[in-house]
């Protein structure tokens, strides 16, 4: 290979599965005239965007796996070089595509109570399962973010928990899980985004700490995993002074930070990925195109996600890097690319999967994180309140004919939606947050929240949050409430397991 097919192996653009004709021929003409090294899948243009315009992201076009499927197959077959195809799925496929099997957010394994780095392990081995049906090679996941900051309008839901020894132990399990599928992954977002204020899709995001205590928290999981053989790590778009001499630049395109800090001082050898290029913490700085992609190579980057000028970043790195650094970083990934078995390449199938055998996790995962987080419950005296009509069950965002409503219904034999809070002495509420992000209070309006605060305050109230739990904070003091149960997710397996917690 020549000079610039080397550094084309670098690039892993965009690939968006609901697209136009006009753009699926775009890709093919990067495939044929730049013979890049891989693509990066996304849903759509539409979802990609949602960061940018602040909302949450809405899937809802049918026959996605099929098509991106079909988009793998069409583009494999017309590369010289198989392509590396990667997605950023941090629960699963479903983090991108439709009617997969969804896993667990980080958040949520972070509250599994017994043998939680064998279980997450199980759960990455699975996730890497479908994703290698699929034809994906790379997840880029798991988060390793210590979510310091309750209002990190970013990280929330994809960080382990907030202790870093915690996050280091679990962020580690999922890598080892997928790993075990004979998938990539890698730990992200170095040198940590769990302690920021913006989210670095819309603006950088600066970390004003010591180099000290990024050590303690922030760095402490990267070092973790580098010193048990952690093959990959993506950097993310966050300035962090104490560890680029005092400069607010982004980690992705700090040389400081990634070819001093992350390989020489703490010694990782492996392949570091870019966060994406396209992100507004970096996109904006550099008008010339290509010049972004050519400081992120420099800085120590040797895949570079998302670039939005690949023939331009081609030849800026061309011209500016030495033969030396661009073999380096050649041979990488192409032991990567034998490692992952990227030339074995063979027209994939739509994948089938398990849904019973993933249920069945689903339920062993939900046991032992569902659980009571304050209070008791009393359940001689639920059936006793029950069976007198005075125990009544007050849904919000979701219906009476949720799966916890009708398994509780059906254990007290009547329909306790159908009890007026007035009439009752005791009242379950059962919360389905509807959003996992934090606008907007989380998906939830004033009118909904002021009437569950105000029925903690009037009645005994049991609240059944499904959701993320960083919502709770919206809801007023817990202390009005008698008991509150964490669900985490609105999963039917986690909706049977807290309606059981009832019935004990």
């Amino acid at each position: 290979m020549n000079t610039k097919q080397k550094i084309a192996q670098c690039f892993s653009p965009a690939a968006f599965i609901h697209d136009t004709e006009e753009n699926y021929r775009a890709i093919e003409k990067l495939i044929l005239d730049q013979e890049i090294g891989g693509l990066t899948f996304f849903h759509s243009r539409h979802s990609a965007a949602a960061n940018f315009e602040k909302r949450a992201e809405v899937l809802d076009m049918s026959g996605t796996l099929e098509k991106m499927i079909g988009l793998i197959n069409r583009y494999q077959a017309l590369s010289k070089t198989p392509l590396l195809i990667s997605i950023d799925g941090e629960y699963g496929l479903a983090m991108r595509i439709e009617n997969t099997p969804q896993y667990p957010f980080a958040i949520t394994l972070g509250a599994i109570q017994q043998n939680a780095t064998e279980l997450i392990e199980e759960g990455g081995f699975r996730m890497g399962l479908d994703m290698k049906a699929a034809g994906i090679h790379l997840n880029l996941a798991p988060c390793s973010d210590v979510n310091t900051n309750p209002t990190n309008p970013v990280i929330g839901y994809r960080s382990f928990g907030t202790n870093p020894q915690k996050v280091a132990e679990l962020s580690l399990a999922m890598y080892q899980g997928m790993k075990q599928a004979g998938i990539g992954a890698c730990l992200k977002h170095f040198p940590g985004h769990g302690d920021t204020q913006t989210d670095s899709h819309l603006g950088l995001p600066v970390i004003q700490k010591t180099k000290q205590e990024l050590e303690k928290e922030e760095l402490y999981p990267f070092q973790f995993g580098i010193e048990k053989g952690v093959e990959m790590i993506m950097v993310g778009h966050l300035a962090a002074p104490a560890l680029s001499g005092g400069k607010e630049i982004a980690s992705s395109i700090s040389r400081e930070i990634i070819t001093d800090l992350l390989k020489t001082e703490m010694g990782f050898q492996g392949i570091v990925i870019s966060d994406a290029l396209n992100m507004k913490a970096v996109a904006n700085l550099f008008p010339e195109p290509g010049q972004l992609e050519w400081e992120a190579f420099h800085a120590g980057n040797n895949i570079l996600c998302f670039s939005d000028h690949v023939k331009e970043g081609i030849e800026k790195i061309a011209k500016h890097a030495s033969e030396e650094e661009i073999d380096a970083v050649f041979e990488k990934l192409w032991k990567l690319k034998e490692k992952l078995g990227v030339f074995d390449f063979k027209e994939l199938e739509v994948p089938t999967f398990d849904w019973e055998s993933h249920a069945e996790l689903q339920t062993k995962l939900a046991n032992e994180y569902v659980s009571v987080v304050s209070g008791r419950i009393d359940s001689a005296e639920l059936k006793r309140l029950a069976a007198d009509d005075k125990l009544s069950q007050q849904c919000f965002y979701g219906n009476s004919k949720t799966t916890f409503s009708k398994k509780l219904n059906e254990k007290y034999g009547s329909d306790l939606s159908e009890v007026s809070t007035d009439d009752a002495e005791k009242v379950i509420i059962s919360l389905f947050v509807p959003s996992h992000k934090p606008l907007n209070q989380f998906g939830m309006d004033e009118a909904a929240l002021a009437e569950i605060k105000n029925l903690a305050q009037l009645k005994p109230c049991i609240l059944v949050h499904f959701g993320n739990p960083l919502a709770l904070k919206h809801l007023g003091d817990m202390s009005d409430f008698e008991a509150v149960i964490c669900g985490y997710q609105n999963f039917e397996e986690a909706q049977e397991v807290a309606a059981d917690l009832f019935l004990k």
